[in-house]
């Protein structure tokens, strides 16, 4: 299932972004997480990434531990294609 995940980097890890990445993405790794894209942004949210998961426990895991670890915030959102909505929609006549 693909997520959305908009973050907001602690202040320590600006300008830190290699060695932030490097390891975000080796954890995203051991929880079988692959990045489809990852966009920098200004305003409200630092980056905004859309990502593939097999559950949102490993997605919460991610976040977690990303928390954990000082590196920020980030919040998760399922996003859903627009066949699964056309079944949900279906569902609800």
């Amino acid at each position: 299932m693909k997520y959305i995940l908009m973050g907001m980097l602690d202040r320590d890890w600006i300008g830190r972004h290699k060695e932030r990445v490097e390891e975000s993405m080796a954890k995203a790794k051991e929880f079988g997480i692959e990045f489809e894209s990852i966009y920098y942004t200004q305003g409200q949210y630092d980056f905004i990434d859309i990502i593939e998961a097999s559950d949102p426990y490993v997605v919460l895991a991610f976040s977690m531990w990303y928390a954990k670890n000082g590196y920020g915030r980030i919040m998760t959102m399922p996003a859903f294609d627009e066949p699964t909505i056309e079944r949900v929609d279906d569902m609800t006549i």
